[in-house]
């Protein structure tokens, strides 16, 4: 945790109300900051202090542009990049960070959040203090009362899992800052300012097939370096070609197969993926140690509830979280960083129509031409076959959820207050999906949803003890990724296929992608049986218990109803 303090008045802070570990900085002595072990601090020549968490990407580039020495910390990098360039300085940041930055000579504190959000970021203010840190819980305990709920963050929970707008919270009065965003705050209050946009124009054209596949390579491998840290990393491997890319592209960078070690989870009961079987495969053909994990115990724990665990908003991992926090620690034991693969599903998501239809207006034939011939080289016979299939009804292709219609057990009263059909239709899932040929992808990532992902998984970091990375997700990748056209490089990710020829066995670059035959905490729960609400449970206001599916039932539709049992918790749990 790390945390910041600025005293709304001109009179200096009292240092006894603060908690210990609080550093009093600055002449006029208003500005209090904290940094806990998983945190850093820094000062600079007595005008600049720092605490945060940080992680910067390109760190070689940036020391060469501010000639600083190469053991210079993240946090002394972005204070000597805030000396040099003042607020400019954000333009010059990359990676995974959150911090607080005093400034003494304008006399402001500055907040800065990453540009996906990777790293979460709160402010909120009290009767004499305006308060910035990245742990919820604690602004939360600032409050002299208990702090209101905020419906809308609630209602967005339960229709959809996750808030439909980046800066709110459970929490009323407690706002995120938003990704990509500085919170500045001084003599004239607290002012906004979004610091990036995720740009995306023409689509990127180069000389032939293998220069994509270079770049790629290059840009991963350098994306790969820059999480890697100094003893072993972690690999969460599937048997699925994106975690199994990264394997590879671990192995590339250290040249040393025996500092990776990757870890599968393995469905003996509830579905025959053969995600061990691929996983196999890809770790024998790299070399590195692999630790497959039955998981068809651990998917859901019966006894969450008697737990002492707690989240600081509600989420549905709660309802496994004890499972979570054993198997993390062990994760945590064997290396200190792991190394996550989601973000290609989204940026390479195969935008056809959208594409085409975009150079058709343009009137840019030859580009036409090349892409469908393309299109149909990439598809080969088997991909045609699967076409010809679909269309001809011999393989029903299944549709995603919109989530367009609100769930039946939602009070009606509670749906109406707060116009959630109109807030679901304007909002959607809170992304941009006007991108004229990329517009899924696009909409994915100015969504709220990564921000979801993100704090899920740094909910699993604050049990377990070891940090997530996302090198797809390193700008330099993950806009290579978007702006590559779509066909063909889209057609079941072709351009990861293509690029990793020859670095993992045919079978893996060759396996179709596979998703989960089924939720498996849900086919866990049908086995052991989900237990009703309890009779003085807390989420009347915004629910009908009894309009909550049966778990056993045929099929029930348990997966969105999970988080009116995980909401339910988490506010019986705020009422001790």
């Amino acid at each position: 945790m790390f945390a910041a303090l600025l005293s709304t008045g001109p009179a200096p802070l009292d240092p006894r109300p603060l908690a210990d570990g609080f550093e009093i900085v600055g002449r006029a002595r208003r500005a209090a900051l904290y940094a806990g072990p998983e945190s850093t601090r820094d000062s600079l020549d007595g005008r600049h202090w720092i605490v945060g968490r940080i992680r910067l990407d390109a760190r070689d580039e940036l020391l060469e542009r501010l000639g600083a020495a190469p053991t210079a910390s993240d946090a002394r990098l972005c204070l000597l990049a805030y000396a040099r360039w003042g607020e400019a300085f954000t333009d010059h940041l990359a990676g995974d960070f959150a911090f607080a930055l005093w400034d003494d000579q304008r006399q402001c504190l500055l907040a800065v959040r990453d540009r996906l959000g990777v790293r979460g970021l709160f402010h909120t203010r009290t009767a004499d203090a305006w308060l910035i840190g990245d742990s919820l819980d604690w602004l939360a305990a600032r409050s002299a009362t208990p702090p209101a709920l905020d419906d809308y963050w609630i209602a967005d929970f339960l229709v959809l899992g996750m808030s439909r707008e980046f800066e709110r919270t459970v929490y009323r009065d407690i706002k995120r800052v938003a990704p990509a965003h500085l919170l500045t705050l001084g003599e004239r209050g607290l002012s906004l300012r979004r610091y990036w946009r995720l740009e995306l124009a023409e689509p990127v054209y180069l000389r032939n097939a293998e220069a994509y596949h270079e770049r790629f390579r290059e840009l991963l491998s350098r994306a790969v370096a820059d999480r890697l840290p100094s003893g072993r990393v972690g690999i969460a491997m599937s048997g699925g070609l994106d975690s199994t890319t990264l394997a590879a592209m671990a192995v590339e960078v250290t040249g040393d197969p025996s500092r990776i070690v990757a870890e599968c989870e393995h469905y003996e009961r509830l579905m025959h993926i053969r995600e061990d079987h691929y996983a196999s495969l890809a770790a024998r053909h790299l070399g590195i140690e692999l630790r497959i994990r039955p998981a068809d115990d651990i998917a859901h724990d019966p006894h969450w509830r008697s737990r002492s665990l707690r989240s600081a908003e509600p989420t549905v991992g709660m309802l496994n979280a004890h499972n979570i926090q054993r198997i993390g620690r062990e994760m945590a034991a064997i290396a200190p960083v792991w190394l996550d693969g989601e973000g290609p599903d989204n940026a390479l998501t195969l935008e056809r129509d959208a594409y085409l239809g975009w150079l058709r207006r343009r009137r840019s034939w030859g580009r036409l031409s090349q892409a469908l011939l393309q299109y149909a080289a990439a598809k080969g016979f088997s991909g045609w076959s699967q076409t010809l299939a679909r269309r001809s009804g011999l393989k029903r292709v299944p549709e995603l959820d919109p989530f367009d219609v609100l769930p039946p057990w939602l009070r009606e009263d509670f749906a109406k207050q707060l116009n959630l059909t109109e807030r679901q239709e304007s909002l959607g899932l809170g992304g941009d999906p006007s991108h004229p040929w990329h517009p899924l992808a696009y909409d994915s990532f100015t969504s709220p949803i990564w921000q979801a992902y993100f704090e899920d998984h740094a909910f699993e970091e604050s049990l377990a003890g070891f940090e997530w990375r996302y090198p797809f997700l390193d700008l330099r990748v993950l806009q290579f990724m978007l702006a590559v056209p779509p066909v063909p490089w889209g057609w079941k990710k072709h351009l990861i296929r293509a690029s990793m020829r020859d670095r993992l066995p045919r079978a893996v670059l060759d396996r179709e992608k596979t998703p989960l035959a089924c939720y498996p905490e849900i086919a866990t729960m049908r086995a052991i049986g989900l237990p009703s609400l309890p009779e003085a449970h807390g989420v009347g206001r915004f629910v009908d218990p009894s309009l909550l599916p049966d778990p056993a039932a045929p099929d029930p539709d348990l997966a969105l109803s999970l988080g009116v049992h995980a909401l339910d918790g988490w506010l019986s749990q705020k009422r001790q």
